[in-house]
């Protein structure tokens, strides 16, 4: 299972949330590209990020702070946050990003989806945030009725290289991930499922990880904390047993 240090943009700053709230934001340090260097020096194969400005704006806004992070890092890295047309998918993927988060728009506009899927095999991912298994979407501001389940099986066979599952109740919230739930998700459909949201130890990426279809987790602000070690973590999850290939994320 890949574990993924999650990178959260806010006015360029690197920050986690609690719940989502943009007014309960911490701030962990104004230079992401120095936090993304840490994290490819510990040994990290994957760097999740997220353009939280750009989620509520539905356009990029923290440009800068992403490419920097590019042009400091070799690891792959996956973003999301106010990626909704083909333009914006297009320019990520040529600037160097390797995997783009399409969450809103896998809502509102499914079609570009599968397109942008087709377009470019193994680099969409399908965000899906939930709240009390209903999804939200416009930086989790707007609620929907659509099941986090349904979203998933609508894009079952569309090529969606990973699907990214993420309890909001749970988010910056320290308090464990939601492992059933993300379980039973990832047995709806063949797509691979990335779990995020409440990982605080290595026990909860452990039992991730032990759901035998988890295909990796994002861990924010128990790295940031210090509650959970990275090394530790990395060295935990190389050494133990490989999910089919059927459900990996690579």
């Amino acid at each position: 299972m890949i574990l993924y240090p999650a990178i959260d943009l806010k006015d360029g700053q690197c920050v986690r949330l609690l719940r989502g709230d943009m007014a309960r934001a911490t701030v962990f340090g104004d230079d992401p590209a120095a936090q993304a260097a840490a994290f490819e020096a510990a040994g990290c194969d994957w760097l999740h990020l997220v353009d939280l400005d750009g989620a509520f704006a539905g356009r990029p806004a923290n440009r800068a702070a992403v490419e920097a992070i590019l042009d400091r890092v070799t690891l792959p890295c996956q973003l999301g946050g106010g990626i909704r047309d083909m333009a914006t998918v297009e320019g990520w993927l040529e600037r160097g990003i390797a995997r783009v988060i399409l969450g809103t728009a896998a809502v509102e506009d499914p079609d570009l989806v599968r397109t942008a899927a087709r377009a470019f095999p193994g680099r969409i991912a399908v965000g899906i945030d939930a709240r009390g298994g209903r999804v939200a979407m416009r930086g989790w501001a707007v609620e929907t009725d659509l099941s986090a389940a349904d979203l998933a099986r609508r894009f079952e066979d569309s090529g969606v290289a990973v699907l990214i599952a993420t309890d909001i109740d749970r988010d910056g919230a320290m308090a464990g991930p939601n492992v059933a739930a993300t379980a039973a998700l990832a047995r709806t459909v063949a797509i691979p499922v990335i779990a995020s949201g409440g990982v605080v130890s290595l026990a909860d990426l452990l039992a991730l990880r032990g759901t035998g279809v988890i295909a990796g987790a994002i861990a924010g602000r128990a790295l940031y904390d210090g509650a959970l070690d990275l090394a530790a973590a990395l060295a935990a999850l190389r050494t133990g047993p490989t999910l089919p290939a059927a459900r990996r994320s690579e």
